[in-house]
């Protein structure tokens, strides 16, 4: 068993395994006949996934199939397997290495479940955009099933799903703790975050005959102990987490810089907001060869102060540069979180980005549309991670808060590929972007701050002092693109961090004379300080900069362009006040959502902390901490929702109840400056013959008599909920 983290080393400085003399696949077989086609007798690492194969940089499993690849590692493919039985995992063959599982780009309960539990019938990830062609908890299962195919041969857990599930974490579907996903899925190791790094080294390992019991010591995974590794010196959170502050952990060599008096939330003594910075030592950094001891799964499933704190300690060893390993005890074994692995640097990007991938779905999927390929065929990824730290994002837990940049010739030969080369291009780019949109080389201007950096947001509750606010090279970037030849249009179609571009008022007007569409969207989220605060996001302030801004550019361009901003109901923090006043602004503002969000406890999300617990993990927990108020259960959650669509007649009789509670019934007329109107002769008809005991009123909620017959054209599909996948854009009217 190693003692140590090792140094990480490039990403592509490993020498090739012997079988990249057999050249590329065109694409990662699906099929023994493919692998025949390729002069394969067998694969070294079969990949699982839960989304169709679209050998496109967007997908994971293309990604993680081509960087394996370029190593010289055989790879195939096993994509939404029948999970009922072990057959679909034996398709081709016993792998040479291992087994790599994933559930997909999206997590499988976010997939399959909306917002308020309802099982979805589509899935934007499937040829045809059909529903059920994955499981709930896909890692898990996918996992059991590859044991029962080949006893022996590792599984390894990979992408969104498994990150989400690395400690103790609540699960919103069932509502309790569950415990670490790897003592579910009987796997061997897991890989969090984008993951090429530990995915290339733990590849050659095994390739060089290591056995996977001995792996222990690679960043960027987690797996189970039954004791802390040799070595390695344990410190108790408790110690770290003390009433009005968080300490690091002392350096022997030095005193403690003044910065250490910053609290989590980024607020120093003096009440400015800085970055927490912890000095590192040139002999020995205070937190190498460190672990933090956190509360048992026992105890965090019983204890919700605990499973606060618990949370807390995890979002500050986020950054690679100083973060800790964690240890926390399962029953009579331990799960042990290496520190994250170190972001790839530009130069790494650009590689992995200019892998020959086709660009298009697999061949077997025939003229079946994939939506999730559709939405994204023609944009490019130009970079990774957000500096913002939104409490209920799942980038921090999984890609991280540093920026990672490709290069803009990189960017700029894919352009160029996607012209030449993807069937259907029309000349319009329809996104240059990432997690954020402009956010492209954005970095700290203090390496040392941000490789000790424990700051939950870079840019909340104000944009950090260390923080890079110019958008030059996202202008340059721009400029370049739109100029080749054959381009016709550059659409930036990723949210835009408005706080950010108000500081560089000429990205604004780049943006608003060249690559906005008519609609541009961004996310204030909530106009109300409450639920702002605990979603760590500015205030309306920086919205109306940013409009007046992007009005004044759209104007003097002549033409007509607007914002389409989207809100959140039923977050954490948010009271029924907040969302009566998040509602009549948008009518002072003649906003009509066509589709809004209803907050959704993801695994392992600061915001899914205060869900559960009610107690603020963003501050110093505490016996006697604030509540945080949370809309729970079906009625109280589409209360929330159904006053973001204030205008729709089937919310009015709900309001309406509401604001009589609320003793606002001042809002309920027909004028100008009325929320809803008036019960209507026909509702109050219906409310009576409902409290006479005679027939129901019909509703699509209502269920109808045996002998009823629809008569006329009608419309069979059933409301939705607006908590869709990635794939799907809202809209908004004006």
């Amino acid at each position: 068993m190693h003692a140590t983290i090792k140094a990480e080393r490039g990403l592509f400085s490993y020498p090739k395994y012997w079988p990249h003399c057999l050249g590329t696949a065109p694409f990662l077989p699906m099929s023994r006949e493919e692998m025949n086609q390729l002069g394969w007798d067998s694969c070294d690492v079969i990949l699982v996934t839960g989304d169709a194969y679209v050998d496109h940089p967007s997908f994971g499993m293309a990604v993680v199939g081509r960087v394996l690849e370029a190593h010289g590692f055989r790879v195939g493919i096993i994509s939404q397997p029948d999970w009922t039985s072990k057959d679909d995992f034996m398709k081709l063959g016993k792998p040479n290495l291992y087994f790599g599982v994933t559930a997909g780009n999206m997590d499988s309960m976010i997939n399959r479940y909306t917002a308020d539990k309802k099982l979805r019938h589509d899935d934007a990830y499937t040829p045809g955009n059909v529903g059920g062609k994955r499981p709930d908890r896909a890692v898990t299962v996918y996992s059991q099933r590859c044991r029962e195919a080949f006893k022996g041969v590792p599984v390894i857990l990979g992408g969104i799903e498994a990150s989400l599930r690395r400690i103790a974490h609540y699960d919103y579907w069932s509502e309790k703790v569950r415990r670490y996903v790897l003592f579910d899925a009987k796997a061997d190791l897991l890989m969090f975050g984008n993951a090429e790094r530990p995915l290339v080294e733990i590849t050659h390992r095994l390739a060089a005959g290591e056995d996977i019991k001995d792996i222990h010591d690679v960043r960027g995974t987690a797996l189970i102990v039954k004791q802390a590794l040799p070595e390695w010196q344990g410190v108790d959170s408790t110690s770290l987490d003390r009433p009005g502050k968080i300490d690091p952990i002392p350096s022997p060599y030095q005193e403690q810089p003044d910065c250490d008096k910053a609290d989590q939330s980024g607020n120093a003594d003096d009440g400015k907001p800085q970055a927490i910075v912890v000095q590192p030592d040139s002999r020995r950094k205070p937190w190498e060869n460190v672990y933090v001891k956190l509360p048992a799964f026992e105890t965090v499933r019983d204890n919700k102060m605990l499973y606060a704190h618990t949370s807390r300690i995890l979002h500050q060893e986020t950054n690679p540069g100083c973060a800790r390993a964690l240890m926390q005890r399962h029953g009579d074994r331990h799960l042990w979180v290496n520190p994250p692995a170190m972001p790839l640097e530009t130069e790494e990007m650009d590689a992995v980005f200019d892998l020959p991938y086709q660009r298009v779905p697999h061949p077997a999927y025939g003229d079946a549309k994939i939506p999730a390929y559709d939405m994204i065929r023609f944009s490019v990824n130009i970079m990774r991670g957000c500096y913002g730290g939104c409490t209920f994002c799942s980038i921090t837990e999984h890609e991280g808060r540093i920026i990672q940049s490709r290069s803009e010739d990189s960017i700029i030969r894919e352009i160029e590929q996607i012209r030449d080369t993807v069937p259907g291009f029309t000349g319009v780019i329809s996104d240059l972007g990432g997690p954020t949109a402009n956010m492209y080389r954005l970095r700290c201007q203090s390496k040392k701050a941000e490789a000790t950096c424990r700051r939950p947001s870079c840019v909340y509750p104000s944009i950090c002092a260390h923080m890079d606010t110019d958008h030059k090279p996202t202008i340059d970037l721009y400029r370049r693109a739109r100029e080749l030849p054959g381009i016709k249009k550059i659409l930036i179609a990723s949210g835009v961090r408005y706080d950010l571009a108000v500081e560089d008022p000429d990205y604004v007007k780049e943006l608003a004379l060249h690559h906005v569409g008519g609609y541009l969207k961004i996310a204030p989220e909530h106009t109300e300080d409450g639920p702002l605060s605990k979603m760590l996001k500015p205030g309306m302030g920086s919205y109306y900069r940013f409009k007046e801004l992007f009005d004044q550019y759209s104007q003097e361009a002549g033409k007509k362009q607007y914002l389409i901003p989207y809100f959140i109901a039923s977050h954490p923090g948010t009271t029924d006040e907040d969302m009566l006043n998040l509602a009549i602004w948008l009518k002072e503002n003649k906003f009509k959502l066509d589709q809004v969000q209803n907050f959704y406890p993801s695994p392992m999300a600061t915001a899914t902390t205060m869900y559960h617990t009610e107690v603020d993990a963003t501050r110093k927990v505490k016996k006697d901490s604030d509540s945080v108020p949370s809309a729970k259960g079906e009625i109280h959650r589409r209360l929330h929702k159904a006053m973001l669509r204030y205008h729709d007649p089937k919310n009015f009789a709900q309001i309406r109840e509401a604001l009589k509670k609320m003793g606002r019934e001042d809002l309920i007329g027909r004028g100008p400056h009325h929320l809803v109107p008036p019960q209507s002769a026909d509702e109050k008809r219906q409310q009576a013959r409902k409290a006479k005991g005679g027939e129901k009123a019909l509703s699509k909620h209502t269920g109808l008599p045996p002998n009823f017959q629809r008569r006329g054209k009608q419309n069979s599909k059933p409301g939705r909920s607006s908590g869709k996948p990635s794939a799907v854009k809202p809209t908004a009217k004006r």
